[in-house]
């Protein structure tokens, strides 16, 4: 089934997953690079702006991610103990 198809079906379903923007920090595993997602959010008590940082474990099938690009990640099944993310798309 072509990756398209799956996504317009699993939203059919009910839930839209969710997607992320962030830079390869490392891309020395097979088919997986750990990639750095920054996100601002207002504080709850003194209303300031904080930086908040995550890292997370995406499957990349072909390899294809080098460090320092910025990609677009999507949220899938459980794909091994880390990995709850694909590669979407190469943005640079």
């Amino acid at each position: 089934m072509p990756e398209a198809v799956k996504l317009v079906h699993s939203m059919e379903r009910g839930g839209k997953r969710k997607e992320m923007t962030g830079v390869v920090l490392n891309n020395k595993m097979d088919k997986t690079v750990k990639v750095l997602v920054e996100r601002l959010a207002k504080h709850k008590k003194h209303k300031k702006y904080m930086r908040y940082r995550a890292q997370y474990m995406v499957h990349d099938p072909h390899n294809r991610c080098q460090i320092g690009d910025k990609i677009r990640i999507i949220e899938s099944r459980p794909l091994s103990k880390l990995k709850r993310w694909r590669v979407l798309e190469i943005l640079d």
